[in-house]
C-alpha cells in the first residue's frame, strides 16, 4: 500500500447523508474512506454508499457485488462465518450496503472502503470494504464486501448514508500514492 494523503474530513451530526461532491479525479489511482464513529438515530438500519459518474446525477451507478460476514453475539451462543445475499448487489443501481446496525449507545459501525481507478474511462472500477459493527440484536460482526461499479465512465462523486433515517459519523477521503 501507498502513502495516504488526507483529502478531506466530513463530519455528519445528524445527517441524511455525507456527500463528497469534489476530489476524487485522476491525482490517485486509489482512494481510500476511512469511516469512524458512524451511529445511526434509527434502530436496525444499514449503512451504505453509491456514487456518481462524472456529469450524472442521482447515485445511482450500476454495481455487482458480494459480501459475507463473521459474527458473535454478545451473550456468547452463536458464532458464525457466512455470506449474505441481502448485502449484495447484483448489477443494481440501488443501495450498496457496507454494515448493520442498531442505535444503542454501544451500537455503531467503523469501517474502510477502497476504490480503485475512479477516473479511469477505459475499465470498470473496483471496490473492497472491511468494517465492523453493532448490530441491534446485540451481536457484532467483522463484514467484508467487494465487488465492481459497471462503468467505464470517471467516477467524481460518492454519497455515505443509512438505509433510512439520520446518522452521525466522521469519514475521512484519502489518496493513496
Amino acid at each position: 500500500m501507498g502513502i495516504p494523503t488526507l483529502i478531506s474530513t466530513s463530519t455528519a451530526s445528524n445527517a441524511t447523508s455525507v456527500d463528497i461532491t469534489s476530489g476524487i479525479d485522476s491525482t490517485y489511482d486509489e482512494y481510500m474512506f476511512v469511516c469512524t464513529d458512524i451511529h445511526s438515530r434509527e434502530d436496525d438500519r444499514g449503512f451504505n454508499f453509491q456514487v456518481n459518474a462524472a456529469s450524472q446525477s442521482g447515485f445511482n451507478e450500476t454495481i455487482t457485488s458480494t459480501n459475507f460476514m463473521a459474527q458473535h453475539y454478545e451473550s456468547g451462543t452463536t458464532s458464525t462465518l457466512a455470506y449474505f445475499a441481502n448485502m449484495d448487489l447484483a448489477q443494481g443501481t440501488g443501495n450498496q450496503k457496507l454494515t448493520h446496525q442498531g442505535n444503542d449507545a454501544d451500537q455503531a459501525s467503523v469501517g474502510i472502503l477502497h476504490l480503485f481507478s475512479p477516473a479511469s474511462t477505459t475499465y470498470v472500477k473496483h471496490f473492497y470494504f472491511q468494517g465492523s459493527a453493532y448490530q441491534s440484536d446485540d451481536r457484532n460482526y467483522n463484514t467484508f464486501t467487494a465487488g465492481y461499479i459497471n462503468t467505464t465512465a470517471a467516477i467524481d462523486e460518492i454519497s455515505f448514508y443509512m438505509s433510512s433515517g439520520n446518522f452521525d459519523g466522521v469519514i475521512q477521503m484519502y489518496g493513496i500514492a
